[in-house]
């Protein structure tokens, strides 16, 4: 397949890049951004120096391709989605503009009024854990949110198992690395301010409480926190139970769910220092790691999922999705399993 990529100077673009220039049945040809339009791809990614010989044009002059990658800031692509959808070929939405069904809470979560409230109906939530058989033959995919991705994946199986006391609301503790907030982030993510810091950024309201929320059922009260690392989501959801359970029950639960799924494991051991999901490991991969614990003092399940935010939570998913879209194997270009140590 022809691809391109809208968008590519940014770290999710950078990542689609890694992926896309391996990957045996997908053809790069164009890779866009108007800050660095004639500037060789490697002046943002020196990791792709003898990877590639492409360099940056801007968005207008994009040819029309199979399948082209938006990896462009949210509330952006919202605008333009009805003239790329109309040149034809697979998008694939990795903002978050075409994440939600419901069109009144883009005012909610992302400041604006969406101008094109027929296409959330169109579009298809491309996780493919979730919405496999949706995404198969789909010409506008849109890829979960990082701390989403990670969250429904952990606490989706439970809440649909009918364990879950859904009267009561899902609390969820998000930490994630400095990469989740782009390359051009701000003062918040610089070196200074992010050594060593622990930082609660959003107590409430952040915007993959909606996504969370559409694609569980649960209601969410999510806080989240910016941890000194690049890579990486961590994701605890703390669940409130209808009536006790034992953990042979849990893990009946999750071997249902995932016990087919190429890029979902199960990681709940006796002992060890990686008995529980730990993102470190997961640094490249397009792994989910879920683990769970049982709190019977406060009747609660403890629901725990690890990924790399730029891989399961960005680019990585979106490979897995087109893949699944054109009936590749879904694993191809995304065998690589992490490193350990890094």
């Amino acid at each position: 397949m022809r691809a391109s990529v809208v968008g590519g100077s940014g770290y999710v673009g950078g990542e689609l890049l890694r992926l896309l220039l391996r990957h045996p049945r997908i053809e790069l040809e164009q890779v866009s951004s108007d800050s660095m339009a004639g500037k060789a791809v490697t002046r943002a990614h020196p990791n792709l120096r003898r990877s590639t010989d492409l360099r940056f044009v801007p968005h207008g002059e994009l040819k029309p391709a199979e399948v082209t990658f938006v990896a462009v800031p949210h509330r952006e692509s919202m605008h333009r989605m009805p003239e790329w959808l109309a040149r034809g070929g697979i998008i694939v939405d990795l903002s978050a503009d075409h994440r939600l069904k419901d069109p009144t809470l883009y005012p909610q979560y992302y400041g604006v009024t969406h101008p094109h409230p027929e296409l959330l109906v169109r579009s298809v939530y491309g996780l493919p854990e979730v919405h496999r058989e949706q995404i198969r033959g789909s010409s506008l995919i849109s890829n979960p949110g990082c701390i989403a991705a990670a969250t429904i994946l952990a606490l989706r199986p439970l809440v649909t198992s009918g364990l879950v006391d859904t009267d009561r609301p899902v609390v969820v503790d998000a930490k994630s690395g400095s990469s989740a907030g782009g390359s051009g982030s701000g003062p918040a993510s610089s070196h200074p301010e992010r050594s060593g810091s622990m930082r609660l950024y959003a107590p409430a309201g952040h915007r993959h409480t909606a996504e969370i929320e559409q694609e569980t059922g649960a209601k969410i009260g999510m806080s989240a926190h910016a941890v000194e690392a690049v890579r990486g989501v961590l994701s605890t959801s703390h669940a409130f139970l209808r009536a006790p359970v034992d953990e042979k029950e849990i893990w009946r639960i999750y071997r249902t769910a995932y016990g087919s799924e190429p890029f979902v494991r199960i990681v709940h051991e006796a002992d060890g220092i990686h008995r529980e999901p730990e993102p470190k490991v997961l640094s490249g991969s397009n792994f989910c790691d879920i683990g769970f614990a049982l709190d019977a003092h406060t009747s609660r399940i403890i629901a725990t999922s690890a990924i790399d935010n730029l891989m399961k939570g960005a680019a990585g998913n979106a490979l897995q999705a087109l893949n699944v879209a054109v009936g590749f194997p879904e694993t191809m270009g995304l065998e690589f399993p992490g490193l350990h140590p890094i």
